[in-house]
């Protein structure tokens, strides 16, 4: 079932001081710095549960899967209402591979999603920082980090290769993953996949922000395996 988030009027809230615009956009402005420290209510709908946005994705991922795709909150009138302001229920840190698509593969659409990609799906300062954003301000009630089958930057990792400019900073921050799988049997870029999921999720809960909305039980972080070829996330906890 889709959810259909109300609408709200973020001009009267006093959080966002630099506008709905620069929500969109992802930019923070100096205004925004203290309201951080102690924010308002966050404006995502106040009564869907992280369990019940983890549900949702689940289901929108089985419908992508089996060929049964709704494509919610894919028409204009969805475009114009969430111009106005975002409210995703969901957040996603997701290897910036172009197979993997975080709005088709849910099946969800614009403003339902707060999506941080990058290869390797690794959780950077910057990638923390926008979640927390995503989470503490913008009310997302769930945090998937998302790897995939036949990665190639944990396959590069795996086979320690020399790579030009920042690309090896990628791979320094898989290796980790990939040395605590090395005695493992099986497919060695699977297990590398996710062991570097788990090793992400668990940067996330250092966070002082993401712990104690989890502790507030208002959050929670998952982890899903990508199959390239059936399309299906299988959790990863």
């Amino acid at each position: 079932m889709s959810i259909r988030h109300p609408q709200i009027n973020l001009s009267r809230r006093s959080l966002f001081k630099f506008g709905a615009g620069a929500i969109g956009t992802g930019v923070l402005t100096a205004g925004l710095g203290s309201n951080l420290l102690a924010p308002e209510k966050a404006s995502a709908e106040d009564d869907i549960t992280p369990d019940k946005a983890l549900q949702e994705l689940l289901d929108g991922n089985d419908r992508f899967a089996n060929k049964k795709r709704r494509n919610p909150h894919q028409t204009y009138s969805r475009l114009v209402e969430v111009a106005k302001g975002q409210k995703p229920f969901a957040s996603i840190l997701s290897c910036a591979d172009s197979r993997v698509p975080s709005e088709i593969v849910f099946d969800q659409g614009l403003g339902d999603l707060f999506v941080c990609r990058v290869a390797g799906n690794i959780a950077t300062r910057e990638e923390i920082g926008s979640l927390e954003f995503g989470s503490l301000v913008l009310g997302s009630k769930v945090i998937v980090v998302v790897g995939h089958e036949r990665c190639g930057a944990v396959d590069a990792t795996i086979k320690g290769a020399q790579v030009p400019g920042q690309i090896g900073s990628l791979l320094e921050a898989i290796r980790p993953s990939v040395e605590s799988t090395k005695e493992q049997s099986g497919d060695k870029v699977e297990n590398a996949c996710k062991a570097n999921i788990l090793s992400q999720i668990k940067k996330l809960k250092s966070s002082s922000v993401l712990s104690k909305l989890i502790d507030e039980e208002k959050l929670i972080i998952v982890g899903g395996y990508y199959d390239l070829d059936t399309g299906k996330i299988s959790r990863v906890d």
